[in-house]
């Protein structure tokens, strides 16, 4: 017997099936600064609609991050057109909240009359027509699979390894505690429909540029951890970012470095921005610790276990604030 949960996504599903089959031009889009679920979902989808014989656009307002270029397909997802695009339907994917999808994007989907949020963060707050949220899942990407699964649509090469991308990576390649049995039901799946694991895991994991390694050693220089060893945190300034001409994805994954430390419960990573704002991540590997309803506390959110926030001010300040915050979180 399914449960209330698998019941309203089944329903959900269903009512997606009914957008496909009514429409047929579609832009879907991604948050700024593109990690692999954000890009993996699109390319999935999109493939798996344009199997279809749909009109589909792809677009991100920073595009293809350096470290994503390897995947098949990733080449169809450029940045924003300057003019509003002529489709019906706007789908927005990984993206807890609509603004992340950046002004150029919402500008190049502004024709669309109907909107589409599939997404799994908790914060979301279900801003789409029709929305698709499943707090419960490890990636976007695992609620796609499940979707185009329930839907008996195409599922080309390039939406069976962008699938496999999105959920290893969100899942810290299949290591975090929301990892499920459906998980890895998913992956051996994907492989038994042709994926090379072993060559997508080498483009993956395997093919950092050397400035991540400079990175690395600047990261490590400001390393701080609590008198009582519970928070990690470091920094990035944004001379140093300048200095190593880098990348807005060199630094994706790099703090499980410091949350992987023996007795450490959250790790914190502060950048700077342009523009003077921070950007903080925060990764917690102890359930009685919500990261999320911390980065809620200064208008962010995410996962439970995984959670962002950009605010404004000096990173000094970010960093007072956020660790007290989350030092009383530790204390409760």
């Amino acid at each position: 017997m399914k449960g209330n949960g698998e019941n309203k996504l089944a329903e959900q599903f269903a009512e997606f099936g009914g957008v496909v089959a009514g429409h047929t031009s579609f832009v879907i889009m991604s948050h700024v600064r593109p990690d692999g679920d954000a890009i993996g979902s699109q390319v999935a989808l999109g493939f798996a609609l344009m199997a279809m014989g749909k009109t589909v656009y792809l677009i991100n307002e920073d595009g293809v991050p350096e470290s994503l270029a390897f995947m098949a397909g990733s080449e169809k997802v450029t940045t924003p057109p300057a003019e509003p695009l002529e489709v019906e339907v706007a789908i927005a994917l990984d993206t807890a909240n609509k603004p992340r999808l950046g002004e150029k994007s919402l500008h190049a989907a502004s024709k669309a009359k109907f909107w589409v949020n599939i997404d799994h963060h908790i914060s979301n707050p279900a801003y789409g027509d029709l929305n698709i949220i499943d707090g419960t899942s490890p990636a976007t990407g695992q609620i796609l699979y499940q979707l185009i699964r329930a839907l008996d649509m195409p599922l080309p090469d390039e939406t069976r390894d962008a699938v496999y991308v999105a959920v290893s990576t969100d899942t810290g390649s299949f290591q975090y505690g929301s990892t499920t049995a459906a998980t890895y039901e998913l992956g051996a799946d994907l492989i038994r429909r042709g994926l090379d694991v072993g060559k997508i895991n080498a483009d993956t994991y395997d093919n950092h540029p050397f400035r991540r390694l400079e990175l690395m050693r600047e990261l490590l220089n400001t390393l701080e951890i609590s008198p009582d060893g519970t928070i990690a945190n470091w920094e990035l300034r944004d001379a140093v970012r300048l200095k190593l001409d880098l990348q807005p994805d060199d630094s994706e994954g790099l703090i499980d470095m410091i949350r992987g430390v023996k007795g450490v419960r959250v790790a914190a990573f502060f950048e700077e921005l342009e523009g003077g704002k921070i950007r903080v991540s925060m990764r917690s590997k102890d359930k009685g610790v919500n990261v999320c309803d911390v980065a809620a506390k200064f208008g962010g959110g995410g996962h439970a276990l995984a959670a962002g926030i950009r605010m404004a001010g000096s990173l000094e300040d970010a960093k007072a604030a956020v660790l007290a915050a989350l030092g009383e979180s530790l204390a409760k």
